[in-house]
């Protein structure tokens, strides 16, 4: 397995992939899969885009995640705008870098992949903070809640519903950069 940086050209090149691979990892239904891919083709294009690709042996995609700054009018970041108070706003949105997708395949999930993507990306990330918003989840079954809150991320909001996704989502962040993979 071999972890890589990606330019927006070489995640459009293969966007068929990371449609699937997004699509096994969140169990989304194939309708909500091709509204997902007309906005990662659109997210490419956004100042500060980072992109990481975990890829076999034999050039599989096995995971991915990408991220950008995030800027008052796009959709996700207005949305935790309203949500958040002054001070919270001024915390957390002031420079922040929008982890958008971090996924690794079922079947290559539970060996790492997930925190080296997350830590490759984190480190070529521009901004004072960083956000995502993952599904809420026992924090203490969920891979991707363990993930999080190993690399530091803290509660933003909780129990938060985006427009269009019925299920809540927890909002978390935390401060840049990551301290080198060796500190405690």
């Amino acid at each position: 397995m071999r972890l890589v940086r990606w330019t927006p050209d070489d995640l459009v090149r293969r966007l068929d992939d990371v449609v699937a691979v997004y699509g096994e990892a969140m169990g989304y239904r194939p309708d909500l899969l091709e509204a997902r891919r007309g906005y990662i083709a659109t997210h490419v294009r956004r100042p500060g885009f980072r992109a990481v690709a975990s890829l076999t042996n034999e050039g599989h995609l096995a995971g991915f995640g990408y991220g950008y700054r995030g800027a008052t009018g796009q959709w996700w970041h207005d949305q935790v705008h309203r949500a958040l108070n002054a001070q919270a706003r001024q915390r957390w949105l002031a420079h922040p870098f929008e982890v958008v997708e971090l996924h690794v395949r079922p079947p290559a999930q539970g060996h790492g992949l997930g925190a080296r993507q997350l830590r490759a990306l984190l480190a070529v990330a521009e901004g004072d903070t960083t956000l995502l918003s993952t599904p809420e989840a026992d924090e203490e079954k969920s891979r991707a809640w363990r993930l999080y809150r190993r690399f530091g991320f803290v509660d933003v909001l909780r129990h938060f519903h985006f427009p269009g996704d019925e299920r809540p989502f927890g909002v978390l962040g935390r401060d840049l950069p990551l301290p080198p993979p060796d500190a405690p």
